[in-house]
């Protein structure tokens, strides 16, 4: 009798209180580099074929010695924060490439790839809210920069952006991370490592013309550079939030700080964020 009325009870439960989120891995073919590059989607649990709900897009980068796969390794409750938040989360493969267009090297060229690839990918084989006001873009480390520096060079494809530790001016770090291999020697170009990093490019911002989010941890190696670049948006007058909290450059710090960025874009998404036109 206790067994039957447990199936019962099974039976009245709604559809949507025991469906879970999909994630997949794809490989997205990119003309510009001539060859496939894998990414981790996360389909909430509110996506279903049988609708024709629209559904916002985060795209969520990754760190230098990181690939696409480490963000749900880390942070296993990505499902059920995509679900509860009703987003889409793309998580793409950037390999060592901090996000640029290299120009010493064709088969990096990811800046392309984010903006305009992997996106008319998405959108094409997804029920997505297919303008900018359904797309972020945030990341940690070398992917807060790839971040920053894709939205702003493109702020007619991503609405809002956010950066976790983000190595927002690279010029004081000139023989780390294999930079050199995307842009070259920095004693031989100069003048291309002050064009290819996030600081340098704030001019090309108006106010409100995207919604920013900032955080890094006290206790972070890339802490005054993000705390230069805050400055230089007050300087400017652009509106963004801006977070310093206790933590490292490390998992620990960024496992909590997504679910900061991803209620962010949330209120970006439902249009509830008041800095943003």
């Amino acid at each position: 009798m206790k067994k039957q009325l447990f199936v019962l009870l099974l039976l009245c439960i709604p559809f949507s209180y025991i469906r879970a989120a999909q994630v997949d891995t794809l490989k997205v073919y990119s003309p510009k580099m001539q060859r496939e590059i894998k990414c981790v989607i996360i389909l909430p649990d509110t996506y279903s074929q049988k609708t024709t709900e629209l559904f916002p897009v985060m795209y969520l980068l990754h760190g230098y010695g990181n690939n696409y796969k480490i963000w749900i390794e880390k942070k296993p409750s990505l499902p059920r924060l995509a679900s509860s938040h009703n987003m889409i989360v793309v998580c793409p493969d950037g390999e060592a490439s901090w996000y640029w267009d290299s120009p010493i090297n064709p088969s990096s060229q990811f800046e392309t790839f984010l903006s305009k690839e992997l996106v008319e990918y998405i959108d094409k084989n997804y029920r997505t809210i297919a303008n900018r006001k359904g797309r972020a873009i945030t990341g940690l480390s070398m992917g807060g920069h790839g971040a920053m520096w894709t939205a702003i060079r493109h702020q007619d494809i991503f609405g809002a952006v956010g950066s976790m530790s983000g190595g927002l001016d690279i010029r004081p770090f000139p023989g780390y991370w294999k930079m050199n291999k995307q842009i070259g020697e920095y004693k031989d170009n100069t003048e291309r490592w002050n064009q290819y990093t996030v600081i340098t490019q704030l001019d090309k911002l108006t106010n409100n013309s995207l919604a920013i989010f900032i955080d890094c941890g006290v206790g972070d190696f890339f802490l005054q550079v993000n705390k230069d670049a805050h400055n230089m948006l007050l300087q400017k007058g652009i509106n963004h939030d801006f977070i310093l909290r206790p933590g490292g450059h490390d998992w620990d710090y960024w496992t909590n700080a997504v679910e900061y960025h991803m209620l962010f874009f949330k209120n970006y998404f439902q249009g509830k964020h008041p800095l943003v036109k």
